[in-house]
């Protein structure tokens, strides 16, 4: 695991869009699992500029972590009426690159059968190849997509209820937009397990803010257990790069 510290969170953005930027190139059909968030958003962002400058994504295929179970992306609705990740992906990503639509992959809210869903979309990675480079954030309960404190640590896709803090800071990023109550937020969700992520073939975790602070070190430094299932990147076999800024990486005994 490659642990990199930087000034600030654009330098982490800017370093995290290199490191995707790379491989699209040194492998124009790469799957990429993507994740959903405001930490990720600048790296897209970077990725979207570099596609300006010519970075090809026509062949990429992507999987995304995760969506809300009752939410799928509806694109006549405005973005402030559907807060659901697969509108998040496509307004601040796809649609400003060159991906065909038919190789986007995100979990299907709205599927009849959410439990058949997560198969399904365990067969659609695995019929792709598997995934080359796995996206990661961390939430504040130390979780890698949705996958609260007690997932085991082999969980393959699943429906997920969410915690307290993790529908806190989701209707603080997301759903305040819309006018939604917190009381109404979606409280579940499918999630890519966090055995399916340890199947990637390399990891790219990014964290920022002092917010992160604390299980981002529990995560890098402390026991790894469910209970923190970020922590799971130390049980990964192949190459993991670790980017933060300064605030995430405050609490960390070594730096």
């Amino acid at each position: 695991m490659n642990i990199t510290i930087k000034r600030s969170k654009r330098e982490v953005s800017r370093a995290a869009a290199d490191h995707i930027a790379a491989l699209v190139r040194k492998k124009p059909d790469a799957v990429l699992g993507l994740a959903t968030g405001f930490t990720p958003l600048e790296t897209y962002r970077e990725l979207i500029r570099k596609h300006s400058e010519g970075l090809d994504f026509s062949h990429i295929v992507t999987f995304n972590l995760d969506e809300y179970i009752g939410y799928g992306m509806d694109l006549s609705l405005p973005y402030s009426k559907d807060q659901s990740y697969a509108r998040f992906m496509h307004e601040e990503f796809f649609r400003h690159i060159n991906i065909h639509r038919s190789n986007i992959h995100i979990p299907n809210g709205q599927a009849d059968d959410p439990e058949e869903e997560c198969l399904r979309y365990e067969r659609r990675i695995r019929k792709a190849g598997g995934i080359d480079l796995q996206l990661l954030g961390i939430g504040r309960t130390g979780h890698w997509a949705f996958n609260e404190p007690g997932t085991p640590l082999d969980s393959r896709t699943h429906i997920q209820t969410l915690s307290e803090t993790t529908l806190d800071d989701n209707h603080r990023l997301f759903f305040y937009k819309s006018g939604l109550e917190r009381e109404m937020m979606p409280k579940r969700s499918i999630t890519m397990g966090v055995g399916t992520i340890l199947e990637a073939r390399s990891l790219l975790m990014i964290a920022t803010g002092k917010r992160k602070a604390s299980v981002t070190a529990a995560a890098l430094e402390g026991e790894i257990s469910s209970l923190v299932t970020a922590s799971a990147i130390r049980l990964f076999k192949g190459p993991a790069t670790v980017l933060l800024d300064r605030g995430a990486a405050s609490a960390l005994q070594k730096q």
